[in-house]
């Protein structure tokens, strides 16, 4: 009997317990909570911002075509400007302001609660405020993606759908110069000799050094972009961030490197590899320029056609293409590992040499740094010293002999180098109007140059018709070919 008492005394408390008059708990889903840690949010945002600008699904980023570096086989549609097809600019548009921004927002609100109500050592409260500057340079770096691509954008009013579901659109210019104010507080608030989000740093690993260097050097960019429109603000940001300190060594560029397993992999292995697709050709008007030059980074990029033979062809950009008539995109960038790029010691180089151009007094001359910049890119591929040397020496490539202006000698350097990175180059190709793009026979609306910006979300027209008109009003109509605020001439 004894035994019997002892096993019914907790099947009784089971059932005292179940006729509790307090069932709150019933509403507590155990399985999805409510709330989480910063650098889980830090990490999603980061992983998904670089997919972004990573990734070549048509769906998302059709950035590498645009270019005119890649070209497509037997669905040419958005290399012939067709945005609405697929409602690329949406999908762009949600996955920076809900994948990314907001998650970024979220982990920032987490860290400010914590600093006040925080009880621990001085150490600890440098690497909560490095991971609130750090948050908030790559929130720079994702909102000049958005002014980049659309022009004005919700900023002010942005990532709060409760105060405004319906944000304005910001003037492009005036969040360009409200990003430049915060990347330049974020690098002085930076403490190089604490810590930040470590591991959950896909990055720098939680390097407050490198992130000091990275918001200096995206200063710069940033006001090279905008040196057209306002020349002595741009000298004056440029200056300011060259002196705190920008990348100046490939060691310190800003790579993401990729998990050798599916869904974590480089999205490039996901569209080119793992879908079994045979969808992109590097473009005639790419392959045509490195050949014309012999350029040593062919082998790197592209494959042989014929195999062996030593010669590279591109299919025709814009056009239908049969795949096996053609170069094919290297394997190289087709790892699962293979990393992602959000800035290099290349592309900086070529803004110090285009700074030299502009009358900026950086330090050095445009000719210094655009051999600096040339060869960085060339040595990031894995080009030999000598092949290197051979190459500068070229009448067509050396930069006092090749042809044309400083805006030709650096946009179409600056375009091969920025292979694989379709955003920038064709970023850079807007801002220096080099390289020469060829325009399809063929295009989407009977379009008749390349185009200058992305049109705006058509989900906006329903959730946001009266600020979307306000900001389509001022641009002159939503249409590819206006040009974002940066983009004079």
């Amino acid at each position: 009997m004894k035994n019997k008492f002892l096993i019914l005394i907790p099947i009784f408390s089971l059932f005292v317990t179940s006729c509790s008059d307090d069932i709150t708990g019933l509403n507590t889903d155990t399985k999805r909570p409510t709330t989480t840690e910063a650098n889980f949010l830090f990490t999603s945002a980061e992983h998904a911002m670089m997919d972004q600008v990573t990734s070549t699904n048509v769906n998302f980023n059709v950035f590498r075509l645009f270019a005119q570096q890649w070209t497509e086989v037997q669905y040419p549609q958005e290399s012939q400007y067709d945005l609405t097809g697929r409602t690329i600019p949406d999908r762009h548009w949600t996955v920076y302001y809900r994948d990314v921004l907001r998650d970024y927002k979220e982990a920032k609100d987490i860290l400010i609660a914590q600093k006040a109500t925080f009880t621990g050592t001085p150490a600890q409260a440098k690497i909560i405020d490095n991971k609130i500057a750090i948050i908030d340079i790559l929130t720079a770096y994702s909102y000049s993606i958005l002014v980049d691509t659309f022009g004005d954008v919700p900023y002010t009013e942005a990532l709060d759908i409760i105060k405004f579901p319906q944000p304005k659109y910001d003037d492009a210019q005036t969040i360009y110069k409200d990003l430049i104010l915060k990347l330049k507080n974020a690098s002085t608030a930076l403490d190089v000799s604490a810590g930040s989000f470590g591991g959950a740093d896909l990055v720098y690993g939680g390097n407050a050094s490198k992130w000091k260097k990275f918001a200096n050097t995206l200063r710069l960019r940033l006001a090279i972009n905008i040196d057209d429109v306002d020349h002595i603000y741009a000298t004056a940001q440029a200056l300011s961030a060259v002196a705190d300190g920008v990348i100046m060594s490939s060691a310190d560029s800003a790579y993401l490197k990729y998990a050798a397993v599916q869904p974590n992999t480089n999205p490039l292995y996901v569209d080119l590899v793992a879908s079994n697709r045979d969808d992109f050709l590097p473009a005639d008007t790419f392959v045509n320029k490195l050949n014309a030059l012999s350029d040593p980074r062919r082998s790197k990029y592209f494959t042989e056609f014929p195999a062996g033979s030593g010669i590279y062809k591109g299919g025709k950009y814009g056009e239908l293409n049969t795949y096996n008539n053609f170069s094919h995109l290297t394997p190289t960038i087709k790892e699962p590992t293979y990393p992602g790029v959000l800035l290099t010691y290349s592309e900086v180089e070529f803004l110090l040499a285009e700074a030299v151009e502009r009358g900026i007094a950086v330090g050095g001359t445009a000719q210094s740094h655009y051999n600096a910049a040339v060869t960085a890119s060339l040595q990031d591929w894995g080009v030999e010293s000598t092949d290197i040397a051979t190459y500068l020496a070229r009448t067509d490539v050396n930069y006092t002999t090749s042809t044309g202006t400083w805006q030709r000698k650096l946009g179409e350097q600056s375009w091969i180098a920025l292979y694989n990175r379709g955003f920038e180059a064709w970023t850079s190709y807007r801002r220096l109007d080099f390289p020469v793009l060829n325009v399809p026979p063929v295009t989407y609306g009977n379009i008749t140059e390349v185009p200058k910006r992305y049109t705006y979300p058509g989900a906006e027209e329903t959730i946001n018709e009266t600020n979307l008109n306000a900001a389509v009003s001022k641009l002159g109509g939503n249409t590819v070919i206006k040009r974002i605020f940066w983009d004079k001439f």
